[in-house]
């Protein structure tokens, strides 16, 4: 056999024993009378040791071992002069009796190390390297980990694994589709999902009453960090409930990851709605890690002659705890860093809350000091605080404004990775209206009901409606979303005319959908969750590509096996596909 254990699972339990190990050469030391290797498997280091006086050509065959080597080495497990308290198997080593080597390398063009010296470019081109590195195994580790914690709860709450196909049909809702050319049915082409939303609300139809599917999916969209053309969801469905009992039961769900996997006991998780969020903190999925929550100055700082303010349809402002001992230079940093393209504000008044109740700030010949005692009043601003100001129009100085909170959340330590809060956000609009389309859009998705209460207003002030609609938020990122469905044929068929469908689009798009309606759908709900995100915040990471095994770049690409790319003239005319069309 090629070994009797691993590299990480002897210890001095097994001095005396005869064991044989395989694996690669992490590094290698020559001592003259003595050679160490540190052999490396996916379970951990063991040390083997080579005796010059008594297995001379061992030895020097050890010696010409190169990085990464595959080797098997048989010998006696004995007692670590030298003991590595670093690592599990740091008191014993291997008295090596015989080796081989069961393939060379080459060296490797980086170090397969904790910290290696190859950038993320070069390691993604290597990435089947990369991935010996223990930063990389351990994440996958992770995800394996949480994978398994999730699919024993939802077993134990009675749900059904059940797979939904990967050839679907493109609709014209929501991001870009991946398409794939039908040779069969030359024209046709078949649409990758997005997720398999349709499908799981007919499986509701069909009487599974709790599904659930950890699944890939695909979106034809511009990529960051927490973005990926293909990830994978936790996607669930249930009939017979309501939003109450989708909270509750997902609610436990992530409790349980938390429990089991981080040991954490997960505090209780408070709800906050859609206008509440946006008021207080200007996103939809903010980071209640600390508060800052925004103070609308308006009343108290408009029509005072200061023609920025007076202009502005809200004078919005936080108060940084702390912060009042910010330098001129720090201030001005500050105001730059709004002023980027990417925030997109004109400027940034500030003002520091001194020793003996006084304040200096930048538009002082604006306001006196008992105008911006007021405004310290309204916001809780103590001496050493320092309050920040933005205005403008509302949707875009709130946006500004939650950037720069999390920005100085960052600056001051209050956005700790080992620290989790947890949020639902509820009560979203249904949907929002676009003016270069001039139509109105679902806000999460098509299937969304709105809230009983508001379905009269779909006629007559849709904007207005709020949907049966809540996403979990953790630490500011939304980590997964869901909502009651409509299951009403004549509901579902009035979202597809307010969104701008006719009644034949609509047949021809979701006719399989509206006319299993017709046979008996129960009411239904669900909720699917990003499990690539959720792997990147218990790994304590912002991006997600570190727990993902095979991931593209920024651009979209495999740089490993160079993909996309260009296919052959005979498979595109198999497909019918002019190869003019792709240059």
């Amino acid at each position: 056999m090629y070994r009797t254990h691993t590299c990480g699972e002897l210890r001095a339990a097994h001095i005396g024993k005869e064991v044989t190990l395989s694996g690669w050469v992490q590094r290698s030391r020559d001592l003259g009378g003595m050679t160490f290797v540190d052999l490396r498997d996916r379970y951990g280091i063991t040390q083997l040791a080579f005796n010059m006086e008594t297995h001379e050509a061992l030895c020097s065959e050890a010696r010409k071992w190169g990085r990464e080597f595959v080797i098997q080495a048989t010998g006696k497990v004995i007692e670590r002069h030298s003991k590595n308290h670093q690592i599990p198997t740091g008191e014993i080593e291997i008295l090596v009796e015989n080796c081989a080597v069961l393939n060379p390398s080459k060296t490797p063009p980086f170090t397969i190390e904790e910290e290696s010296d190859g950038g993320d470019d070069l390691r993604m081109q290597w990435r089947f390297l990369d991935l010996r590195r223990n930063p990389l195994k351990n994440n996958l580790m992770l995800r394996h980990r949480m994978g398994i914690v999730a699919r024993n709860f939802l077993d134990q709450q009675g749900f059904l694994e059940i797979e939904t196909p990967y050839l679907i049909k493109s609709t014209p809702e929501g991001a870009r589709d991946f398409v794939v050319p039908s040779r069969m049915n030359p024209g046709q082409f078949y649409a990758l999902p997005q997720s398999p939303q349709t499908f799981k609300q007919l499986l509701m139809v069909s009487g599974y009453d709790r599904y659930y599917q950890i699944v890939r999916c695909f979106r034809d969209e511009d990529l960051r960090a927490d973005r990926q053309p293909e990830f994978t969801q936790i996607d669930c469905e249930m009939a017979f409930v309501e939003q109450e009992d989708i909270l509750n039961t997902f609610e436990s769900m992530v409790r349980t990851l938390f429990k089991e996997v981080k040991g954490i006991d997960l505090a209780a998780v408070p709800r906050m709605t859609y206008a509440d969020a946006m008021r207080y903190y200007g996103s939809d999925k903010p980071d209640i890690r600390f508060d800052m929550k925004f103070q609308d100055f308006s009343d108290k700082m408009k029509n005072k002659g200061f023609v920025i303010f007076d202009n502005a349809e809200v004078v919005l402002g936080i108060v940084a705890k702390g912060a009042g001992n910010y330098t001129r230079k720090q201030l001005d940093e500050l105001t730059e860093w709004v002023k980027r393209p990417q925030i997109g504000a004109k400027g940034l008044v500030y003002c520091l809350c001194q020793e003996g109740g006084t304040f200096k700030s930048s538009v002082d010949k604006f306001y006196s000091q008992e105008q911006w005692k007021e405004i310290a009043a309204q916001g809780d601003a103590q001496q050493g605080d320092l309050i920040l100001i933005l205005s403008g129009e509302l949707h875009a100085t709130r946006k500004q404004l939650g950037e720069l909170r999390l920005h100085l959340g960052n600056q001051l330590g209050l956005r700790n990775p080992e620290e989790f809060k947890s949020l639902w956000v509820m009560d979203f609009p249904l949907v929002e209206w676009n003016e270069e389309a001039q139509r109105w859009f679902a806000m999460h998705h098509p299937f969304t009901s709105p809230k009983p209460e508001h379905i009269a207003l779909l006629d007559t002030e849709p904007g207005a409606v709020n949907a049966n609609a809540y996403d979990f938020v953790i630490n500011g990122v939304e980590v997964g979303g869901g909502s009651i469905r409509i299951h009403d044929r004549q509901v579902q068929s009035r979202m597809f005319e307010l969104l701008g469908f006719t009644p034949e689009e609509a047949q021809e798009q979701f006719g399989f959908l509206l006319n299993a309606f017709e046979y008996g759908a129960p009411p239904h709900g669900g909720i699917a969750f990003g499990f690539d995100r959720l792997c990147s915040l218990f790994g304590g990471a912002d991006n997600i590509r570190d727990f993902i095994a095979f991931p593209k770049n920024n651009s979209g690409r495999d740089v490993m096996i160079d993909a996309p790319s260009v296919i052959e003239k005979k498979q595109l005319d198999e497909l019918f596909i002019d190869v003019k069309t792709v240059d």
